[in-house]
């Protein structure tokens, strides 16, 4: 795993730009706790709203701002992922993260020179494994406190003893809780599939789906994969996983029968080769995979519009 470094401890800068610039840290941080971009940004608002309604003074004796900035968010995200739990579970079907593309996929909706200076949240984020869609789905697995103590730990190496002022409990108790965590990822970690031939299976199987072959779509299916959408319940969505290669491979021409003129897009999501599909022009579901022995285990369709903004920016009706 690619492991973030925590910029800002043993900092004594106070100048605007150097405290503005822990912004990217923050919502790499925050996207990995709440997996939303929308929440991680509303949690990086809520931060600095926090550090600028300190008096000049009190902001003058922080030693460590990005320290101060971390632990402020750590605490506006429990926050988020204890109410999470509740509002998740009145959610319309299944909840999953929300997808991110790969910054190199947008440049071309925007105008040459634009991409470099770009200032879009989702080219912000460092698209590693520990923010690949099966490692995103691990994390909903945990509680609150095991999410946080792992995230800040094991990705961006937070060390026990300020952790304990986020939780509120003794840096042993936190150390516990992100071996917690660990041993939640470990269980559900699969072999890795290069990336290679990651994108080759996809193909594959784009040009099954497209032609609408059963056949081809089960031989390229796990016999006990599962596949799960989210429509948030503003678009259809089964509300349901589905299971097993062929119920999958039959939903699957089901929709492409259902939406004719579909194009089924090779793209990067959050890491790892996905696909994207758009209907007149418009992105209308973003899908990631997992990889088991050469086969696909796992597929989570995200087509909730509340999810795809980072997606949509260029399309067009």
């Amino acid at each position: 795993m690619s492991i973030p470094t925590v910029p800002g401890h043993g900092r004594s800068v106070q100048e605007p730009s150097a405290v503005a610039g822990e912004r990217r840290q923050l919502l790499n941080i925050a996207y990995r706790l709440l997996g939303s971009l929308a929440e991680a940004e509303d949690a990086v608002q809520e931060t600095y709203a926090r550090w600028y309604a300190l008096s000049p003074e009190r902001r003058e004796a922080v030693v460590s701002p990005g320290a101060w900035l971390t632990k402020v968010a750590g605490r506006v995200c429990l926050d988020v992922l204890g109410s999470a739990r509740v509002r998740r579970e009145r959610y319309v079907g299944t909840w999953i993260p929300e997808p991110l593309p790969d910054r190199a996929d947008r440049e071309g909706v925007r105008t040459e020179g634009e991409g470099a200076a770009s200032t879009d949240p989702a080219d912000r984020i460092t698209l590693d494994e520990s923010v690949s869609m099966a490692f995103l789905v691990v994390l909903e697995s945990m509680t609150p406190a095991e999410r946080v103590a792992f995230i800040l730990h094991d990705v961006f190496r937070y060390p026990f003893g300020e952790m304990a002022d986020i939780l509120g409990r003794s840096p042993a108790a936190c150390r516990q809780l992100a071996s917690s965590g660990r041993r939640r990822v470990r269980a559900a970690r699969t072999p890795a599939v290069p990336a290679v031939r990651q994108a080759a299976l996809l193909r594959e199987f784009k040009e099954a789906w497209e032609a609408r072959n059963i056949r081809a779509l089960v031989d390229l299916l796990d016999p006990d994969a599962t596949l799960s959408a989210d429509g948030g319940g503003l678009v259809g969505a089964v509300l349901r996983p589905v299971r097993g290669s062929a119920l999958i491979a039959q939903y699957l021409v089901h929709i492409a029968d259902k939406a004719p003129g579909l194009t089924l897009l090779e793209r990067t999501v959050n890491g790892v080769p996905g696909l994207v599909a758009q209907h007149a022009g418009v992105t209308v579901t973003v899908a990631a995979f997992e990889l088991v022995e050469g086969r696909v285990s796992r597929i989570w369709a995200v087509r909730n519009p509340e999810k795809l903004g980072p997606w949509t920016e260029g399309d067009r009706p």
